[in-house]
This record gives structure tokens, sequence and C-alpha cells, in this order.
């Protein structure tokens, strides 16, 4: 798949939003990719995880132990992620602003792939990796569907896309006019 095909999939679910939208990251964007629309479809959400998988699989040498999704919106495509590379699927979440690796146990020395659903800044890939390396895994990679950024965000390690789609984001007091003048809305699930 390439980023064309990644993107008739989200705009066949209704997924590629116009607007004024607050981003998870805080920034302001004209596009929202609402990717629980098309994670709503079992179809097109395992085509997409079977295709970012076959890349991991392209990109990484040697062994997976676990893919590891940022909850919430890491769950869905790590978890299908996995199912794809016949490895076991955890995830972290945030215990007083942390993430956490609450519900399982990670032996140290353990081979782990993130999985995202869309990068913009990477702060959850950061965050995640810094919980699993403080328990002793090793992070071989992060992977996501869509990269906002094309290429530009550094998570600390090799990030492998699906699909690379450079969308405009700004800090909120630095808006153009024209997205200036639509009211903002903020779909995203951090701080909620």
């Amino acid at each position: 798949m390439n980023t064309d095909d990644v993107l008739d999939v989200f705009r066949s679910a209704g997924a590629v939003l116009e607007g004024h939208f607050i981003l998870t990251s805080g920034l302001r964007s004209p596009v929202f990719l609402q990717k629980a629309r098309v994670f709503m479809h079992a179809d097109k959400t395992e085509k997409l995880c079977r295709a970012l998988a076959k890349r991991i699989r392209e990109s990484v040498d040697g062994q997976i132990d676990y893919v590891v999704g940022p909850a919430i919106g890491g769950l869905i495509p790590a978890y299908e992620t996995s199912r794809h590379l016949g490895v076991r699927a955890v995830w972290v979440e945030r215990e007083q602003g942390v993430f956490k690796l609450r519900r399982f146990d990670m032996e140290k020395g353990a081979r782990v792939v993130i999985v995202e659903d869309i990068v913009t800044t990477g702060l959850s890939i950061r965050e995640t990796i810094a919980c699993l390396r403080d328990l002793g895994a090793e992070v071989v990679a992060a992977a996501c569907i869509i990269d906002r950024s094309a290429g530009k965000t550094d998570v600390g390690v090799p990030l492998i896309a699906l699909a690379e789609y450079e969308v405009p984001a700004y800090p909120a007091d630095a808006l153009p006019p024209e997205l200036a003048a639509i009211p903002a809305v903020k779909p995203g699930s951090r701080n909620i």
C-alpha cells in the first residue's frame, strides 16, 4: 500500500474531516484524520494493519516479541498488526499522566515494536519508549498507519509509516486567518 491507497481507505470511511481541529498534540489543523471511523470497519482495519505488518517485517531485523500500543488510539492497530506478525499485543495506559504497562508483565530484553495510529509530534511514542526502556525492553522500532509529519518527526527509534501525509498544523497563537475564523473542535482522546 502507498499513501494514496491509505488515504482512499480513510476517505471511504468518511474519516478525512475538514474544519478547525485541536489535535491531541495541542496543535491546530484544518484537517483531522478520524481513525475511529476506519477502525469501526474490521475489513478496512485488517487491510491497513496487514500492510503495516508487512512493512514492519521488511524493516526490522530479528525477532519481535511484542507489539505495544499507546492507549487509546494505538490499541486497535497494535492488536491487529500483532495478529499479522504472530506476536503478543499489549498496551500502555496513562496513570497520573504517565504511561505504564499496568496489566501485563514483560521480560527484560524483550524486543518491542510500538504501533500507533497517527503520528503528528510523536509524543505518545516517545512516552511509550521511556516506559518500556524503564522496564528493560528493547524498542527496535515504532510504526504508524499515517505519519502526519511526512518523516520530520523524530521519535528516538526508526519510525515505519504506512503513509506519509503532511497536513499543516499550527500553534493556537499562530493560526492563519481563515482557520482562526472557524470555531475549533477537539475530537481526540488525550486529556479526556
